[in-house]
């Protein structure tokens, strides 16, 4: 006899969960339809209005329409149901499904739509499958083509260009591009070639004697910036990680601490750093620039530095943990002879990597006067001081160059276990003696 959790998995679902489960994929396969035919037509009709001579987005979309909104909304929903009644949607490719039944008869897909748009229009027959025996909705019943999965041999022997889905996609491709050349105003008529040409010229006569000095001294302060938010970050970013790892977030209160972490941990990385030193420069004063470029940093390692944390922590071997777990030992011993050793050079990896981009970012933030080297190669781009500026560019290309390529050797030995070694951390016979 089985166990009763075993019966509990193997006991059918109820109707009713069945039917939810089938409106569920339904109307998934629907709201994919619709939003991919409404962006096809609204970036068709404003490349065409484009394309007759309409300029500015608002203008277009601006104008009086040949119907209501309410009018384009149901003919794309109509234009939906069609495609998913007679051919395979992208909806449906997505999602790995198709309409199967007894045969493929036109008459057979003809009665679907048309029973379709009846318990759409009733509102009641669209949710007829949570009461009916089969679960089964109007247009399937009286159809007999439901929504099942596609079999792999029937999506190998059909080419992309042979399909309906595939045509729409090319189409959404074509359409983005040209509305996208009109979107960004890309037009190489406007490239000023002679200024371009002056500016080259003058940026290879970089005036060392004046600026190598005064450059050498903001490159200082640029990599200190990234270092100094760095190390800010690592303590927190470490704390942090333990409470934003999935597999260590047991219970109700840790699971909502992780929850809302998550959360926090993406709006904060959301912002980039740049928008950071525009709010920390008000706070602290352009005074104080390099210490706004620095916060700006620091607030953004944290984010990122606590997210490849915790992934390490989600992916570390259990086995270590249950058997240190199993001497007796408390939370914090199961903590840093169990789990740090194995997430210490991973660690170190994350930490050197973030160093680097800190170093490049540090250079972006100077020009909203954030501090270090940017801020002063952003005033003079800004005054057509080339040959200034040319030292600068080179300083940051050189610094650039070495600390990618020291980061990546040192990184690449500590994923290859080549740092800390866990036998020189792991002082397991202290773990013995608790009882």
């Amino acid at each position: 006899m089985a166990p009763d959790g075993l019966n509990d998995l193997l006991k059918p679902k109820a109707p009713w969960l069945r039917a939810a489960s089938g409106m569920r994929k339904s109307l998934l396969v629907l709201l994919t339809d619709y939003v991919t035919l409404a962006y096809l037509a609204t970036m068709t009709w404003f490349a065409l209005s484009r394309l007759a001579g309409i300029q500015g987005f608002r203008a277009v979309f601006g104008s009086p329409a040949v119907f209501p909104w309410w009018g384009a909304v149901l003919v794309l929903l109509e234009a939906c149901l069609v495609w998913e009644s007679f051919g395979k949607s992208i909806g449906m490719r997505l999602l790995g499904v198709e309409r199967v039944g007894p045969d493929e008869r036109i008459t057979r897909r003809l009665l679907h739509l048309a029973v379709r748009n009846a318990a759409l229009l009733s509102i009641v027959g669209t949710f007829a499958p949570l009461w009916d025996r089969d679960a089964r909705s109007w247009a399937s019943r009286a159809s007999g083509l439901h929504l099942g999965e596609t079999s792999p041999q029937a999506s190998e022997r059909i080419a992309w260009y042979r399909t309906s889905w595939g045509w729409c996609l090319a189409l959404i491709i074509v359409v983005t591009l040209i509305s996208g050349v009109f979107l960004t105003e890309v037009s190489f008529k406007r490239f000023n070639w002679n200024a371009a040409t002056k500016m080259i010229r003058r940026l290879f006569r970089p005036d060392w004697a004046g600026e190598l000095a005064s450059g050498i001294e903001l490159l200082l302060e640029t990599i200190f910036m990234a270092l100094m938010a760095t190390l800010f970050a690592i303590p927190i970013a470490f704390s942090l990680s333990f409470l934003a790892a999935r597999n260590l977030a047991t219970g109700p209160w840790r699971r909502g601490i992780y929850t809302i972490l998550r959360v926090i941990l993406s709006i904060m990385r959301s912002i980039e750093p740049i928008v950071w030193a525009i709010i920390f420069i008000i706070i602290v004063t352009p005074r104080r620039a390099p210490f706004a470029g620095v916060l700006a940093l620091w607030i953004h390692s944290i984010s990122d530095l606590t997210k490849l944390y915790s992934e390490r922590l989600e992916s570390i071997d259990q086995g270590p943990v249950e058997a240190i777990t199993a001497t007796g030992a408390s939370r914090l011993q199961v903590i840093l002879y169990g789990i740090v050793p194995q997430i210490l050079n991973p660690y170190l990896s994350f930490t050197l990597y973030r160093w680097d981009i800190n170093v490049r970012m540090a250079t972006v933030i100077g020009v909203v006067g954030g501090g270090g080297i940017g801020q002063m190669l952003y005033q003079y781009i800004r005054l057509h001081y080339w040959e200034r500026a040319a030292v600068l560019i080179v300083l940051v290309i050189l610094t650039v160059w070495v600390m990618d390529y020291t980061s990546s050797k040192l990184r690449q030995r500590f994923e290859e276990g080549g740092g800390v070694r866990a036998a020189d951390l792991m002082a397991l016979p202290q773990v013995r003696d608790v009882k």
